[in-house]
């Protein structure tokens, strides 16, 4: 198959439709005027749009069979993927029609993050030579400091960061909760609406200080009965169960090493009283595996299998340091990984077994990690990084390809979501989150497989990013926020939890 996806800018074209078919919109999308959907020169205005086309450009579907056509078409009606297919897409679609020519791109479904701790944009590059132990003690007692006007910060620069890369749906996991710190987990969700973004907010918790045999200082946890009350608040309060939610709560304990065996076993219970889903870190480090065969007397897995913690509704981080036996366990019973390569080489965990446990069928995406311990804070970087490390293990230049990293980045993370029949494929039906890659300029044009060019190139530009049909990046701008503003707010607050940090 010939996949070289071409040698032109991405462009819309303009003409009429036929008869009472509809007429048809459009502009230069990667122009330098006019970067918003807003209007048109024929005066309609993007909420006038009922169909966005994209065509002339390769196409990577992540279906069931990796279907890929080198020149072909997606056609997204409302918030849905009507259909997708090689060539141009149909003429004479009926009502308002978006035609861009995606000469040159590559259109592939919008990229899933599967974990994150976004208030930690405000603490990048400390603690640079650390390994997780290290790492967290020394970093403790600042995030212990943050309020909620720093977590909305964070948060808009942890999710900007994403989106402008080609994340459509993102996913955090945020686990402390300072007394009188405000709604730290409403100015999450309160960001996410305002990029526009897809958002899994996972509500974590710590009850287990230090003075309790635990990692975090006593100052930083909370009570068990605290945890579990706030947690049930926020699923009643936010979680959307339905096809297209772009809000959904998980229940989320931090870790072995900063909760009570109580709390993750009501934890569990009240996840599934609730229907929604259990995430937590588990096996990062040879560290975490020493604390629990010490304090109960068993590895990290078999401590999550005795309090409940292994199933389809579960996914854990980084899952570093697993035998045969964990492996086959999670395959056994469903329980997704949240794959984090540069987190885990930055704090030196390890190499995750990444191709056996998709070789046992354990579901796997990937995780950005928080911004403290991958400063870069991007998931497009994670498709290369994954392929990359995991070839420095056994399976040496067997351990993954190219579409198996697309596929971590996009269905997989879906299904480690549990949403794998809503996103994370280009198929009719499912939600129109997609992102168009541009790769026909400098860091691209010589590869001749878009998908190589993708994934082991420089980071792609995007010339659009949908999520459930509207636009939200387009020619590599945030359409719904100011990045710069969002820049200048994130390192205000950064500098003021410095100062309250440094004065105790």
């Amino acid at each position: 198959m010939n996949r070289n996806a071409g040698r032109h800018n991405s462009r819309d074209t303009t003409g009429n439709a036929d008869g009472a078919a509809g007429r048809e919109v459009s502009r230069i999308a990667d122009g330098a005027a006019d970067r918003e959907v807003s209007r048109t020169a024929d005066g309609v205005t993007g909420r006038d749009v009922s169909r966005i086309v994209i065509e002339n450009c390769a196409v990577a579907t992540v279906d069931t069979h990796d279907t890929e056509y080198p020149s072909g078409h997606v056609v997204v009606a409302g918030d849905r993927i009507e259909s997708v297919g090689a060539g141009r897409a149909p003429q004479g679609l009926a009502g308002v029609v978006r035609r861009i020519d995606g000469t040159g791109h590559l259109v592939t479904p919008g990229l899933v993050n599967t974990h994150h701790h976004f208030y930690q944009w405000l603490t990048r590059g400390l603690a640079q030579d650390s390994n997780l132990f290290d790492w967290l003690v020394a970093l403790y007692p600042t995030w212990a400091r943050i309020d909620e006007p720093m977590v909305h910060a964070a948060a808009r620069g942890s999710l900007a960061m994403m989106v402008r890369g080609g994340v459509t749906t993102a996913m955090d996991h945020h686990y402390v909760f300072p007394r009188g710190s405000g709604d730290l987990l409403g100015a999450e969700i309160r960001a996410a609406r305002e990029l526009g973004v897809r958002f899994t907010a996972a509500r974590g918790s710590m009850d287990l200080g230090v003075s309790d045999g635990g990692l975090p200082p006593d100052f930083a946890v909370e009570s068990t009965e605290e945890a579990l009350a706030a947690t049930e608040e926020a699923i009643d309060t936010h979680h959307d169960p339905g096809f297209g939610a772009m809000l959904q709560i998980a229940v989320a304990p931090c870790s072995p090493f900063s909760v009570s065996t109580e709390l993750l076993r009501e934890a569990a219970a009240l996840a599934r009283r609730k229907g929604v889903r259990l995430h937590t870190h588990g096996s990062e480090t040879v560290e975490e595996e020493k604390f629990c065969q010490e304090r109960f007397g068993m590895g990290p897995t078999d401590y999550f299998a005795s309090t409940g913690w292994l199933g389809e509704d579960v996914w854990m981080a980084h899952c570093v340091h697993m035998s045969d036996t964990d492996v086959q366990a999670f395959a056994r019973t469903g329980t997704g990984v949240a794959h984090c390569p540069s987190s885990n080489a930055r704090l030196a965990a390890g190499i995750a077994r990444v191709p056996d446990l998709l070789a046992a069928g354990v579901p796997v995406g990937l995780g950005v990690d928080g911004t403290a311990s991958n400063e870069s804070g991007e998931l497009h970087t994670e498709l290369r990084n994954a392929l990359l490390v995991n070839r420095l293990g056994v399976h040496r230049e067997k351990a993954l390809t190219v579409r198996q990293a697309l596929r971590l980045g996009t269905h997989g993370g879906a299904r480690v979501l549990g949403r794998q029949d809503q996103i994370g494929s280009l198929e009719p039906g499912k939600l129109a989150d997609l992102v168009l890659w541009k790769l026909d300029g400098l860091g691209h044009s010589s590869i001749a497989d878009p998908v190589a060019a993708l994934v082991l190139g420089a980071p792609a530009p995007v010339t659009l990013s949908l999520v459930g049909g509207v636009p939200v990046v387009e020619s590599g701008r945030l359409l719904r926020v100011d990045e710069d503003e969002i820049a200048r707010e994130a390192r205000a607050e950064a500098r003021r939890l410095a100062r309250i940090a440094a004065g105790g």
